[in-house]
């Protein structure tokens, strides 16, 4: 049997350890914020990008649905986890920034 290197309980230590530094509720909901964010810039920063360079735009917009599909077919098993619910904000917080990101950006198209 292998043995666990020190980075590895790290790792597998850093869900349970960050779900505890949440349970304050001003460091979750900045958390959050903070995520929503961070999603929100990288939707626009793909949407300039792919729309300047104006050859990728099929595909980055083929990456992004499927992105965001892939998070909400990651919702199921995380609402019947169950606990916390870190997890599942931080994923509807990211794929929410992600899609009014790319939104804005196609505003500003019109």
């Amino acid at each position: 049997m292998v043995q666990q290197t020190r980075f590895q309980r790290q790792v597998a230590e850093a869900g349970p350890a960050l779900e505890r530094w949440a349970a304050n509720p001003w460091r979750r909901l900045s958390f959050l914020l903070i995520v929503l964010l961070i999603s929100f810039s990288i939707g626009g920063a793909v949407g300039s990008i792919t729309g300047a360079l104006s050859k990728l735009d099929p595909l980055s917009a083929l990456l992004c649905v499927v992105l965001i599909e892939l998070a909400v077919k990651a919702r199921g098993p995380l609402l019947r986890r169950g606990g916390d619910g870190l997890g599942l904000q931080l994923l509807d917080m990211t794929r929410m920034g992600l899609l009014y990101g790319l939104l804005l950006d196609g505003f500003k198209l019109l």
